[in-house]
């Protein structure tokens, strides 16, 4: 079953293979980007102590460069639109351990995939400007005693020694 995108975006993939960390690992990081813009999304991963970060970058630049090279997109109007890391191969490994027994060291692997989409026209935020005739609220100051925020520290801790005593 094939799904198809309602939009006419153009989408650009990139995958690292045999990456030498475990999935859920990838996945931590790979949370943090989602959605976010190509420039945000390095400083996000330039930034984040995770080893995981580095191999996602590589992933990411990898992407950039294929919608530049190949679709002649602009790399910083791109958006992380799909990020995710399957479970690849598991290396077995055996560490020898007292009595002739062994203990079984599992080294993890993943494939991270990112997908990147163009920014659409309508999700561009604009800032409104106010209307001229639209009437301005001002803050009032506040009566002296009207609110309960209004009163002074020092008379709360009064009353609360008068109630305990």
């Amino acid at each position: 079953m094939t799904v198809v995108a309602a939009d006419d975006r153009q989408r650009v993939r990139a995958q690292a293979k045999w990456v030498r960390t475990s999935a859920r690992k990838a996945r931590l990081v790979l949370d943090h980007i989602r959605g976010r813009t190509v420039p945000e999304a390095r400083t996000v991963l330039a930034f984040s102590t995770r080893a995981a970060a580095t191999d996602i970058e590589k992933v990411l630049r990898s992407a950039v460069a294929n919608a530049e090279a190949n679709h002649g997109l602009d790399g910083d109007d791109l958006v992380v639109e799909v990020a995710y890391a399957d479970e690849g191969p598991t290396l077995k490994r055996w560490k020898p351990r007292a009595r002739g027994r062994v203990n079984r060291i599992r080294k993890r692997t993943c494939h991270v995939t990112l997908v990147l989409a163009e920014v659409p026209e309508t999700a561009t935020r604009r800032r409104r400007r106010p209307r001229a005739d639209a009437p301005v609220a001002t803050a009032a100051p506040a009566a002296e005693g009207t609110t309960p925020a209004a009163k002074p520290k020092a008379s709360r801790r009064q009353k609360k020694k008068e109630a305990v005593a």
